[in-house]
């Protein structure tokens, strides 16, 4: 009997393409980078914003935030010729010089698409039974991590989206996210590259170029079979945790 290849979700169900930057001007790091990202990553740049009124930020640290995540390996991700190949082409790019590569050690055991952001604050969330049970039915699935994305929030942050398999007509991640009471979502990014400054017309287009070449092409197909809570005070996940390993599918009870 021979294995069925899977189907994944389309960018006709997802949000990739409606949620890039506009690389048809100058890139500028937006608020939200500059509030989050920027202290972590260049925090004596004179764009940083420390703190806001409002906010719970404070030069990029915040309480301990709890969320559930998909797991992504360093190593196997790096064992793909394609990723290889895609990050050749950023370090040839006349902006490479503003990507924090310094991060990338700092942040390999830490690589991560979020599914369900802010279960909990300071406090790990409690997870029922009949969520545990939720995922137990969902079961073991499989995705692709495709690449390059550089969306229009966050901007000074680059992704490789996740597009999971389509089963049934349904996504996984969005039953998911059914199991913890969440609205469906269309955009589950894997963050792996910071910019440390605005990047100049010239750079904004060769940015674009790499992400129009690499828009959908495969560099890594998973087989999800857990999920897990996180925890961290830092959007970067500097100092994360694993509070909980959630298996999909059979596993061993709590």
């Amino acid at each position: 009997m021979t294995d069925v290849a899977p189907a994944f979700c389309g960018d006709g169900e997802l949000g990739y393409r409606r949620s890039l930057t506009d690389f048809s001007t100058p890139l500028k790091l937006d608020e939200s980078y500059r509030l989050a990202h920027l202290p972590l990553v260049a925090p004596g740049h004179p764009g940083v914003i420390p703190r806001r009124e409002g906010s719970f930020y404070e030069m990029g640290r915040h309480p301990r935030v709890f969320s559930l995540v998909l797991p992504v390996d360093d190593d196997t991700l790096r064992a793909s010729p394609a990723f290889l190949a895609l990050e050749g082409s950023l370090r040839a790019a006349p902006f490479a010089g503003k990507i924090a590569w310094d991060l990338l050690p700092k942040r390999r055991e830490r690589l991560h698409a979020t599914v369900c952001g802010s279960l909990g604050l300071a406090t790990p969330p409690a997870i029922t039974a009949e969520t545990r049970e939720a995922l137990r039915r969902i079961g073991p699935f499989t995705m692709e991590l495709r690449g390059l994305f550089s969306g229009n929030v966050n901007r000074g942050r680059l992704y490789l989206p996740v597009y999971p398999e389509k089963r049934g007509g349904r996504n996984p991640l969005q039953q998911v996210q059914a199991a913890f009471g969440r609205a469906p979502g269309d955009l589950w990014l894997t963050g792996l590259y910071n910019l440390a400054d605005d990047l100049d017309a010239a750079e904004t287009a060769a940015l674009g170029r790499i992400v129009a070449r690499w828009s959908n092409v495969p560099l890594l197909r998973l087989a999800v079979t857990e999920l897990r809570v996180i925890g961290a005070c830092d959007d970067l996940v500097l100092d994360g945790h694993v509070e909980a390993v959630l298996p999909l599918g059979a596993g061993p009870r709590p």
